[in-house]
């Protein structure tokens, strides 16, 4: 494939403790009990204040102050968790050394994926410039706006792409852009549920793509 998309959370870093650790103490801070974290990862990769509304049952005014309070915590908490999967590096650079153009499509917020991706360091394999978030395009995943931004700004065609996401809604996101698509079965997903999105390929490991 000339070009490949990546989801960023649950995809290339596990950022699972980290996301829901921030979700909680946001929850706390405004005065509400903790939910169960299988509904906060129910919803990861959706947009954040949907997080909220679909996830803690918020009112569009409460879930936008959950957004504001979320952003101003997550760094302090997540840089103290967050990891790249196993194999991650190491895929990137084989397809880096193959001048394989990689971006990102995420429902983060760009300056937070730039300053992750920079703490990670895979910055030198997927640029800033690649880097696509939540306020990049009007509709959000799993809607295929995001996919055709990046493919502008590449120059690739959606039949010679590749998406890859650990959630339906990147599988969505590719179907619906007319790209191929790829299921990572180590994410906040499992393969039962990524199966339901009718994915192109499966894997396990991020090392299968080489």
């Amino acid at each position: 494939m000339p070009c490949i998309i990546f989801d960023f959370d649950g995809t290339l870093a596990d950022t699972e403790k980290g996301i829901t650790e921030t979700f909680q103490r946001t929850l706390e801070n405004m005065g509400r009990e903790r939910v169960d974290v299988a509904r906060i990862k129910g919803v990861i990769g959706l947009p954040l204040k949907q997080n909220f509304t679909d996830g803690a049952d918020m009112a569009d005014e409460d879930a936008d102050r959950a957004v504001v309070i979320y952003r101003e915590l997550f760094m302090d908490i997540a840089l103290q968790t967050v990891t790249l999967f196993p194999g991650v590096k190491e895929a990137l650079k084989a397809l880096s050394d193959r001048k394989i153009p990689m971006a990102i499509a995420s429902s983060r917020g760009e300056g937070s994926l730039r300053e992750l991706s920079h703490f990670l360091g895979i910055s030198e394999y997927i640029p800033d410039n690649h880097i696509f978030g939540v306020e990049s395009v009007a509709r959000p995943k799993p809607a295929p706006d995001m996919v055709y931004a990046i493919l502008a700004r590449l120059g690739a065609k959606p039949e010679e792409t590749l998406v890859i996401g650990d959630t339906t809604f990147d599988i969505e996101m590719g179907r619906a852009a007319g790209a191929h698509t790829c299921g990572v079965t180590y994410g906040n997903q499992p393969a039962s549920r990524l199966k339901t999105a009718l994915p192109d390929y499966l894997v396990d490991d991020l090392r299968r793509l080489i």
